[in-house]
């Protein structure tokens, strides 16, 4: 079904997310002509309802909106789109127009997991991550055990600062070994969901084992 326009005379409001974060960034209004424009060159542009003109976000600041995804709602008549600033959102320069910290949480492991997805498919010459996918699934297991042994010697006898360092490198090479297997982190956060949530005498049978 196409994208009702009608409802509000000729505009439909545009959610934008962050594809990362998944902060929202801010609202804006398009007609038919922003919405084309935004699909044609993957940068938001919206319908001014002041000055009754488009605009791109970003044409005068830099900070453009790179688009991702565009959806739209169950109505049709409401996008969400997904996509990753430049820079600062609002024209306060703040990182959205909702005075919240556009900063990476949790959900950086996604971003990465895609970036390692992308070096298994790519296989740049010259990268850390190529080279592991090269050597081949024993020598990637090896590394995530060896990642976790020193992770333990940190946690027993080191500091917190060389804790978190070595985990780091622990857990990405675990996400290096989850996508040599085809599988990714969010995988493994589903089954600690349903751990959490499934006695554990039906984890089996209703979690995937």
């Amino acid at each position: 079904m196409a994208l009702d326009f009608e409802k509000m005379d000729g505009i439909i409001p545009a959610i934008i997310q962050d594809v990362y974060t998944k902060n929202v960034l801010m609202l804006g209004f398009m007609n038919r002509e922003a919405y084309e424009k935004t699909m044609e060159t993957k940068q938001v542009t919206f319908y001014s309802r002041t000055k009754q003109r488009l605009w791109t976000k970003g044409e005068t600041s830099g900070n453009f909106l790179n688009v991702v995804s565009i959806e739209e709602d169950c109505d049709h008549d409401t996008l969400l789109i997904k996509a990753v600033p430049t820079g600062p959102v609002c024209h306060t320069g703040s990182a959205t127009c909702f005075n919240d910290e556009n900063k990476y949480g949790i959900q950086f492991l996604s971003y990465l997991q895609d970036f390692i997805d992308k070096r298994h498919h790519d296989m740049p010459e010259g990268s850390y991550t190529t080279s592991l996918f090269q050597s081949g699934i024993n020598r990637i297991a090896q590394k995530v055990g060896e990642e976790a042994l020193e992770t333990v010697i940190e946690a027993t006898n080191g500091t917190n600062g060389r804790l978190v360092y070595e985990a780091a490198d622990m857990l990405y090479h675990l996400i290096v070994l989850l996508s040599e297997k085809g599988l990714r982190i969010e995988d493994l956060a589903e089954a600690l969901y349903c751990r959490h949530n499934k006695k554990k005498e039906d984890y089996d049978k209703n979690c995937g084992l």
